[in-house]
C-alpha cells in the first residue's frame, strides 16, 4: 500500500467562507451555506491526512462540496487539574470521500491542506465498498459498544439479522466467537462488537 501524492500551493486551496455545524460522532460532516450541496454521486475513497489534521481536512472537503465522512470516539483525557471527555478520530490518521473518478476532483481533494493524498494499490486510489462505510455509519449512529481490534485476513463471514444492527456484516473473531469484527480493508482496520444475543447468518 502507497500514498499517491501530489504537490499542494496555497492557490489551489478553496477560499470560500462556510457556516459549519460541529460533528456527530461518525456522521458525514454538513455544510451549511445558501446552496447546500447535492450528494456525491461516486464511491468512497480513503485519504491519508497529516497528524492531527483529520477534522481539518474533513471541513476543509465539505467546504468544497464534497461528501466527507469522519468516524469519531470518544475518549477520557486525563491532566494533572482535571478530566475531560474529547472526541477522536477512529482511525488516526485518515478520513473518507465520496468523489466520481474525476481527475479534476482528484485534484481539488489533493490541493487540501493536510491531505497527503489517496490510499493507492498499483497506482490507482483504492475504492472502498459502499457496504463497508455504511455498516459503520450505522454502528457508531446507534452508538453501540466496540473495542479496536487487530486487522482479520480471513474468517467467516456472517450477517446480523434483525435488530438495530440488522444488515451488519463482518467476520466472527477466531478466538472469541461472540465478537464480530467490522474491517475497512483499503486501510485494514478494524473494530470489533458483542454480538451475544444477535441472530446472524452465514454468508
Amino acid at each position: 500500500m502507497f500514498v499517491e501524492k501530489l504537490a499542494r500551493t496555497e492557490a489551489g486551496l478553496n477560499k470560500r467562507s462556510y457556516a459549519i455545524e460541529k460533528p456527530e460522532i461518525g456522521t458525514s460532516i454538513p455544510v451549511w451555506s445558501a446552496t447546500p450541496p447535492q450528494p456525491q454521486i461516486g464511491e468512497w475513497f480513503a485519504l491519508q491526512t497529516r497528524y492531527r489534521f483529520e477534522k481539518k481536512v474533513a471541513l476543509q472537503l465539505s467546504g468544497k462540496g464534497l461528501e466527507v465522512f469522519l468516524p469519531l470516539r470518544r475518549e477520557n483525557r486525563e491532566w494533572s487539574d482535571r478530566q475531560k471527555r474529547v472526541t477522536v478520530p477512529l482511525f488516526p490518521g485518515y478520513t473518507f470521500v465520496r468523489s466520481p473518478r474525476s481527475f479534476a476532483l482528484r485534484l481539488l481533494v489533493l490541493q487540501t491542506a493536510g491531505v497527503m493524498g489517496f490510499v493507492s494499490f498499483a497506482g490507482t486510489a483504492a475504492e472502498i465498498p459502499n457496504k463497508q462505510i455504511e455498516d459503520l455509519q450505522l454502528l457508531l449512529a446507534e452508538d453501540v459498544p466496540f473495542s479496536l481490534y487487530p486487522f482479520l485476513h480471513s474468517g467467516q463471514r456472517v450477517r446480523i439479522r434483525g435488530g438495530c444492527l440488522h444488515g451488519v456484516e463482518g467476520l466472527l473473531a477466531q478466538r472469541d466467537k461472540d465478537k464480530l469484527v467490522i474491517s475497512i480493508e483499503s486501510i485494514q482496520r478494524s473494530l470489533a462488537i458483542e454480538i451475544r444475543g444477535y441472530e446472524v447468518d452465514l454468508i
